[in-house]
């Protein structure tokens, strides 16, 4: 009988310590956008993955939601040790592990999702201990870049030799965040140009220009008979941020 009543008891102490380490282990993961915001709900978030390190499994996925966070507090305001920089509505998400021990976790951030063209790939690795939430702040994975849209001319689109084309853009930070002369990213500091060939035949290379509309940049350009590539790109020589976006089209 005594034999009995403490193998119950050694059972329940085995399994007391296994509950302990199989637990729900939470954790929060952003994506901050180099020299700007963290990636949300308006740019379709970035998409993260968690996973074993050794099998290579995925723990949890999901995609960051919310806003894009506050500028002042982000960018402006002097940062303090253990002082966060996010609140409950910043973009970020919560990812939930089930872990019966201590695991190294590989946690990738892509984005942002709704531009594929400017999608960039951040991770970083860690151990994670059952039970031991990473909250607050979180883990917080910078995004580089710009996102750099072509507006004019369209994809294969067939101009008449010697007419002016249009090389219009649309720029914004990898968290939507505004490109203007004198804003908080201010367009002057950055080098916006275009680069066309054709088949060997012509290269031209011509500075875009801000418009009225904020993020928009816009200069005009007459080419000759040829199939071009025209290739926009955006670069900060502060932070070595950089952006591209390309088109195809036919002049004849």
């Amino acid at each position: 009988m005594k034999r009995t009543i403490n193998l119950v008891l050694i059972g329940l102490l085995l399994f007391s310590a296994g509950n302990l380490f199989s637990q729900e282990t939470k954790i929060m993961v952003r994506a901050q956008a180099k020299d700007a915001k963290f990636i949300g709900t308006s740019m379709g978030g970035a998409k993260i993955i968690i996973r074993d390190v050794e099998t290579g499994k995925i723990l949890d996925e999901g995609l960051t939601k919310g806003i894009t966070g506050d500028t002042e507090v982000i960018l402006l305001s002097p940062r303090e040790r253990y002082k966060e920089i996010t609140t409950e509505k910043t973009a970020g998400y919560e990812a939930s592990l089930k872990l019966d021990k201590p695991t190294f976790v590989s946690i990738e951030a892509q984005g942002p999702m709704s531009k594929k063209q400017a999608k960039v790939v951040s991770s970083t690795q860690l151990w994670v201990i059952p039970g031991k939430d990473i909250t607050g702040d979180g883990i917080i994975l910078e995004i580089p870049g710009f996102v750099v849209d072509v507006l004019s001319p369209q994809t294969h689109e067939t101009i008449s030799a010697g007419t002016e084309i249009e090389i219009r853009a649309n720029i914004v930070m990898m968290c939507g965040c505004p490109v203007t002369e004198e804003g908080t990213w201010d367009a002057s500091g950055y080098e916006i140009k275009a680069l066309i060939s054709s088949e060997g035949k012509e290269h031209k290379e011509i500075n875009l220009n801000s418009t009225d509309k904020a993020s928009t940049f816009s200069e005009t350009v007459k080419l000759v008979e040829g199939d071009y590539e025209i290739e926009v790109y955006a670069y900060d020589p502060k932070t070595g941020n950089t952006g591209l976006d390309r088109v195809n089209i036919i002049v004849n």
